[in-house]
């Protein structure tokens, strides 16, 4: 019985892995045939986007208005201003996000959504222009829109043929592929994203080392003159603790850093006695540090590549800015 059972579950691992194949392979077909096909207006309708001094709404129903979604998201954090408009909601009062100057993206599969064709007399008294994502070129939509991206008729994945899937799978490749097109039109940079992208790990790769950084008012900072007892005393209350002191020399210039594992090694070793020499005698000379102008993403590999904890943060003339703490990276992203 056992082994019986053993070959049941292995058959019905071997077909839940070729039914995954066989759907993605079905649905990279999908894309592919609208690859080699793509739509004649797909040119004008990154044109008009680019240009496009309003806003983008999208709009979509059901499946298609999840895609519509994504598609809005998209266009907003490449620097094109967007948002989503249910169209059941639109006739309620949300046609009033409508603006002149304002292009109306609509998506449907067949180009028949009832709740699209219904609204798109409303969109249309606005004098804005529609640009309709769809799979029927002589449909409704398509009918009613000055652009058309039609990607042609898609068999969907479903082993019914019914689910929209792979469909909207090929709506989402066409949206990706106008809001990047239209972004690399618009010659949209690294530094336009992070504007868009200021949290998580994006945002603190892309951001300059100077918006992550603890600043030097967070930072101990000292003259290498001082003694390692005064320094510790000193700054016995910081609130913000970090595991390194950073030392300047006379002209304020960053000299050396020492840090938590240095003093524990004072201690283990029974150097009690320079506690109360000058820190430069003990501290690590030349640390290795980031300039203020280089990217957040930078500071990460030098601390990962370094293996290190703490990274001073510094201006051309090597004074101290502020510090990159490992800590802080972490829990940032």
């Amino acid at each position: 019985m056992e082994a019986a059972s053993e070959q049941s579950t292995q058959r019905s691992t071997f077909q839940h892995v070729r039914n995954a194949k066989a759907i993605l392979e079905h649905q990279s077909t999908a894309i592919a045939q609208v690859a080699n096909r793509i739509p004649a207006d797909f040119p004008a309708a990154v044109e008009r986007i680019a240009n496009c001094r309003g806003c983008v709404i999208v709009t979509g129903m059901g499946k298609a208005g999840w895609i519509g979604q994504k598609i809005s998201a998209s266009l907003a954090s490449l620097g094109t201003a967007s948002h989503f408009l249910h169209p059941a909601e639109a006739i309620h009062g949300d046609l009033g996000r409508i603006r002149s100057g304002d292009i109306v993206l609509a998506l449907s599969n067949s180009g028949e959504t009832a709740e699209i064709v219904n609204v798109m007399p409303r969109i249309e008294s606005f004098g804005v222009s529609i640009i309709a994502i769809t799979a029927q070129l002589n449909s409704t939509l398509a009918n009613r829109a000055s652009l058309v991206l039609d990607f042609g008729r898609i068999d969907e994945s479903c082993h019914l043929g019914l689910a929209p899937s792979a469909s909207t799978t090929v709506m989402l490749a066409l949206g990706d592929a106008l809001a990047l097109s239209v972004s690399q039109l618009r010659s949209f940079q690294a530094t336009d994203f992070v504007k868009f992208h200021p949290g998580g790990s994006l945002g603190i790769k892309l951001a300059k080392v100077t918006e992550v950084m603890r600043p030097l008012e967070s930072c101990r900072v000292a003259c290498q003159t001082k003694t390692v007892r005064e320094i510790y005393v000193t700054h016995r209350n910081e609130q913000r603790r970090s595991g390194v002191v950073l030392l300047t020399d006379e002209s304020g210039r960053l000299s050396g850093i020492f840090t938590d594992s240095d003093l524990a090694k004072l201690l283990e070793r029974q150097q009690d006695n320079q506690f109360d020499g000058p820190i430069s005698d003990v501290m690590t000379h030349q640390p290795i540090t980031v300039g203020s102008t280089e990217r957040a993403s930078v500071a990460i590999e030098i601390l990962a590549s370094r293996n290190i904890s703490e990274l001073p943060v510094v201006d051309r003339r090597n004074h101290p800015l502020g510090l990159i703490d490992i800590t802080d990276v972490v829990s940032l992203g």
